[in-house]
């Protein structure tokens, strides 16, 4: 005879690793979790907010209309924040005099019911839950951010309000206490500047879990777009020795530094700062090479015996694997140690890239986009004279965010791409267009956001790659692996780097591409 199996309905998930039932498979249920009322569940998660704390669980009572009496140990308990700035201020020590105030100013009396709402990260919602003082002390359990593992029973809820259940709690399995004083979160209403100075706590906010709830769903639905297109995905390296771009700024990856350290401490400060200013020198643009000067270095000692960097875009490696596999992408981190404060742009940045071999850029002249051509875009931007803009607009100087805006939020007020910019903008490996002055590269530039997508087909001429090589004065050693490409099986390769955090903050309304990152690294700034 078959077992009777339980209701739909009434069927929750557990945990894979403990007994803990998930909060959104009882918030998230059509009924809202009446068909548990009766059962004995776990539930765990942080305290998001103290509900309130009540002798009895009740409907609250209007309050009285008239002056209300105000005893001395009320007036005392409301001077106490006070208090305890001035001990600051006179470098006392707050702590130790916290005690003492504690002592001499009568606590008032502990509710008998701590009315919590706990979440557990897996949905936006939360559940309350009602905890015994002879559980657990309210001054332990109510302070916001405050970990506790509760089991008891699933019940309508006291209280007439909008919640549709609740938990009786009745055992405490665990408690995480938290340090008001210290716990950045225990202020309501944080900007979120301010926020990014805590990143380790701020997924805890309502805003920053949702903006990763809806950037973890853009990063699956661009995995599934390319699966679906049967894109290759290829994992490039974090760690090069090639500059990608050719006139970008670059991270250098050394640990000569720490070396000269321990070789030579006597010495160690004036060859430490003697060693950074080379490795950290650039020359001039207008000589048209980016190569840092490391002249005195001696790189074969170096952890992989020459100069490495953090790559600024994987596309040259993707190339390769397109030469092999037809259509490929990546997805993950690219570094860029510009140093400029940006709302669009941070240090460390996921981009999503590709490259399809035997495709042409030339395609994109009929896709559905409203399309100008760098030079274009220039012309109409010295005709404004209601608007002075802060960089110049002349051919050949790239266009800033500020002309970036304009354009798209002033003067067409759509999405725009804009192509055939100047060579000496864009990078060394793009094909030169018949005209030679531009390249054949496009720059998706989105209301709010700026550039979104910057694309190009890469230049399969190794007589022009080699030039280009040389006019940029880059080190051709660097890149006899890309050259060799070009002689043994070349093919035509187009392809795009997709910025993907500022996609994030198109989505989420935010306005600035920091608050969209779980871990924002920017000039000047980098927490944990």
């Amino acid at each position: 005879m078959e077992s009777e199996q339980p209701h739909v309905e009434d069927q929750i998930s557990l945990s894979k690793y403990s007994k803990r039932v998930i909060l959104e498979t009882i918030l998230g249920r059509p009924d809202g979790g009446v068909g548990l009322i009766g059962r004995r569940i776990v539930v765990g998660g942080w305290v998001n907010r103290p509900a309130s704390s009540e002798k009895e669980p009740a409907v609250q009572a209007p309050e009285a209309v008239g002056p209300k009496d105000v005893s001395c140990v009320e007036v005392l308990q409301s001077r106490l924040p006070f208090f305890r700035s001035i001990i600051k201020v006179f470098g006392g020590d707050h702590h130790r005099m916290r005690d003492k105030l504690d002592t001499i100013i009568p606590k008032p009396p502990q509710p008998s019911i701590s009315i919590l709402q706990i979440s557990d990260g897996s949905c936006v919602s939360s559940l309350r839950v009602l905890v015994d003082s002879a559980l657990a002390s309210p001054s332990h359990v109510m302070p916001t951010g405050t970990c506790i593992l509760a089991e008891g029973i699933v019940q309508k809820p006291l209280l007439q309000d909008k919640e549709i259940i609740e938990l009786k709690a009745e055992k405490i399995v665990h408690v995480g206490l938290v340090d008001q004083d210290r716990y950045p979160l225990s202020k309501k209403r944080l900007p979120l500047e301010l926020l990014r100075d805590s990143t380790h706590f701020r997924p805890r906010t309502t805003t920053v879990a949702s903006v990763m709830r809806i950037r973890n769903a853009l990063t699956q639905a661009t995995n599934t777009f390319f699966h679906e297109n049967r894109f290759l995905y290829v994992q490039v390296p974090i760690i090069t020795t090639t500059d990608s771009q050719g006139s970008s700024e670059i991270f250098q990856v050394t640990t000569l530094l720490a070396k000269q350290k321990a070789d030579d401490q006597s010495a160690a400060t004036d060859d430490f700062e003697e060693l950074a200013s080379q490795l950290e020198a650039k020359q001039k643009q207008k000589s048209g090479k980016n190569s840092v000067q490391t002249d005195k270095v001696n790189f074969s000692e170096d952890f992989f015996s020459c100069k490495t960097y953090l790559t600024v875009s994987g596309r040259l490696h993707l190339e390769s694997y397109a030469s092999a596999l037809g259509n490929v992408y990546s997805f993950g981190p690219r570094f860029r140690a510009n140093k400029f404060d940006s709302k669009k742009f941070l240090a460390e940045m996921w981009m999503v890239e590709l490259e399809m071999a035997f495709s042409e850029l030339e395609l994109i002249v009929t896709g559905p986009f409203e399309k100008i051509s760098y030079t274009e875009a220039v012309e109409t931007l010295k005709q404004v004279t209601e608007r002075k803009f802060e960089t110049k607009v002349e051919w050949g100087v790239s266009l800033s965010e500020e002309h970036e805006s304009y354009l798209t939020e002033e003067i067409y007020k759509k999405p725009l791409i804009i192509y055939n910019h100047p060579k000496e903008l864009k990078p060394f490996n793009i094909r030169l267009n018949d005209d030679g002055k531009t390249a054949a590269a496009f720059d998706v530039i989105v209301p709010k956001v700026g550039a979104l997508i910057r694309g190009s087909q890469s230049e399969e001429r190794i007589n022009m790659l080699s030039t280009r090589i040389k006019e940029l004065g880059l080190e051709k050693k660097q890149y006899e692996w890309y050259l060799d490409l070009r002689k043994h099986g070349s093919v035509r390769c187009c392809g795009f780097s997709f910025l993907f955090d500022p996609l994030v903050l198109y989505a989420t309304g935010l306005n600035d591409v920091r608050d969209a990152v779980p871990f924002p690294r920017s000039f000047g700034k980098a927490n944990n």
